[in-house]
């Protein structure tokens, strides 16, 4: 089989390092679903609620529709989550499953492979030989799931995790404009939502940009240019409704 996974070590303590990776791997995924889940959140919210402020300004318009956006993308957020990791999952098992397979029928072969794999992570050929060997004795599957798939045999990807994860998240995104844009009097509704939207995109857009590593500005940019931008077509679109009588 071919090389698919990321560079790891042949020792104990480099394989005890490992399953820390695999574990600190699986939190960032869920912790990355939660914050777009909050994200989604908030701008799909914001621009239904805003959208529909656009064409009238009653307070129980606002919040049938805030809420019917609220319990709709919670919803579709956790089951695409939910789908979308459980294949992953399915995949990483087919794939172990198919490891396993290849140990039991081909080991000479597959000794040889981790070997090899091992040589292109820099070690000599003697003592990719003697490593291979010595995880191989200790843990067959593991060794090949690590080495060559990357995968942690006991760290597989949690649908449930991500989808409830990306459930409550954007149900608490969601809340924020939702509740913007009923409590305050009808005058100080759209400025107090918008303002809000904005500012908790600002966390999102920083917070994203956090756990990836990334710089901060141009994900911010990004997150407030996007979220404006759907509240303005939004509020566009509902204005010239209302303005049609529709």
């Amino acid at each position: 089989m071919s090389d698919q996974g990321p560079a790891n070590g042949a020792t104990h303590d480099e394989a005890h390092d490992e399953a820390h990776s695999g574990a600190l791997a699986s939190r960032l995924n869920w912790l990355r679903a939660a914050v777009l889940g909050a994200n989604d959140g908030i701008v799909s919210t914001a621009g239904l609620v805003v959208g529909v402020a656009g064409a009238t300004d009653d307070r129980s318009t606002l919040l049938t529709a805030g809420l019917a956006g609220l319990l709709a993308g919670s919803m579709s957020m956790a089951a695409g989550e939910y789908v979308s990791v459980s294949t992953q999952r399915d995949s990483e098992k087919a794939a172990l499953a198919l490891e396993r397979r290849e140990l039991r029928e081909q080991p000479e072969a597959e000794l040889e492979e981790l070997t090899e794999l091992l040589e292109e992570r820099g070690l000599s050929r003697e003592v990719a030989r003697e490593a291979a060997r010595q995880l191989t004795e200790r843990d067959a599957l593991r060794a090949h799931a690590r080495v060559e798939l990357g995968i942690d045999p006991d760290e597989l990807t949690n649908p449930w995790h991500a989808a409830w994860a990306s459930f409550f998240a954007f149900t608490v995104g969601a809340l924020l404009p939702l509740l913007a844009i009923v409590l305050p009097p009808a005058a100080w509704r759209l400025p107090v939502t918008v303002v809000s939207v904005l500012v908790a995109l600002v966390g999102t857009g920083w917070q994203s940009a956090r756990l990836g590593a990334a710089r901060a500005r141009p994900a911010v940019v990004r997150n407030v240019t996007g979220g404006a931008l759907a509240m303005a077509v939004t509020y566009g679109a509902g204005a010239l409704l209302g303005a049609a009588g529709v």
